[in-house]
């Protein structure tokens, strides 16, 4: 008797159907997320730079820092990606009081400002510190312009360094800039800053609030967030802040 060649039973082409169904849109959104992956990666590297430099960003402040947002420059290929400057991450102290440990990163964009005039078209990262509950939450709750909803203002530079000026210890925020190797504070008033929930929602695979990131709620930090959480928590572990 020939053997009779059968094809895939019902069963079999339901459950490929089922297989099929659950990895495609995992690829799908890998591949969409890209973009998001590297900014947070790239942000990580830019911290890593700044917190082992002898000239980047105090630790002494940073210890009294409740977020820490980084805008880097993405580049690839040598090259920067047209558009792509003025996003980034932030990422919190955990817990009610920002007291906790740093948490997931939420996606930020900005817009404005001495934005444009810090690209210039040239390699430019910027680092902002919040300072205070208070602008902490301003700008998890949307949009804040620097020196109108939320004070702002240029951040002492150097490992010894502290916030001893008269603005930057009453400020919500300090603020720096690199570009070509030289880093130091930079006035942003006038900026809008605020979460990119476009950008969370591809990185986290679902619609998630700033609030709730920040909060937890949206599930583990990416694997690319491992450097820039990294860091922080070795750099500055536990909060000095002063709170409100």
């Amino acid at each position: 008797m020939l053997n009779q060649h059968r094809g895939p039973s019902g069963k079999g082409i339901v459950l490929l159907t089922i297989v099929l169904g659950l990895i495609i849109p995992s690829i799908a959104i890998a591949a969409d997320n890209e973009k998001e992956q590297e900014r947070v990666k790239e942000s990580g590297n830019v911290m890593k730079e700044l917190l082992n430099s002898e000239s980047g960003v105090p630790i002494s402040v940073l210890n009294k820092a409740e977020c820490v947002i980084v805008l880097p420059s993405v580049k690839k290929g040598g090259f920067i990606i047209a558009g792509e400057y003025g996003r980034g991450v932030m990422t919190c102290r955990g817990g009610e009081n920002f007291d906790g440990p740093w948490s997931a990163p939420t996606m930020m964009q900005s817009s404005g400002g001495s934005i444009g005039f810090q690209a210039g078209g040239q390699s430019t990262d910027l680092v902002i510190l919040v300072m205070n509950d208070k602008g902490a939450r301003a700008l998890m709750k949307g949009k804040a312009k620097l020196g109108a909803d939320a004070s702002v203002a240029a951040g002492p530079v150097g490992r010894e360094a502290e916030a001893s000026t008269n603005a930057a210890m009453s400020a919500q925020m300090l603020s720096y800039s690199r570009a070509q190797g030289v880093f130091g504070g930079v006035s942003l008033s006038g900026t809008t800053l605020g979460p990119d929930d476009g950008a969370n929602e591809k990185l986290y695979g679902k619609k998630v609030t700033a609030t709730e990131i920040i909060g937890g709620a949206a599930g583990p930090a990416p694997a690319s967030a491992q450097q820039l959480l990294a860091v922080l928590t070795e750099k500055s572990p536990k909060s000095e802040s002063k709170g409100k």
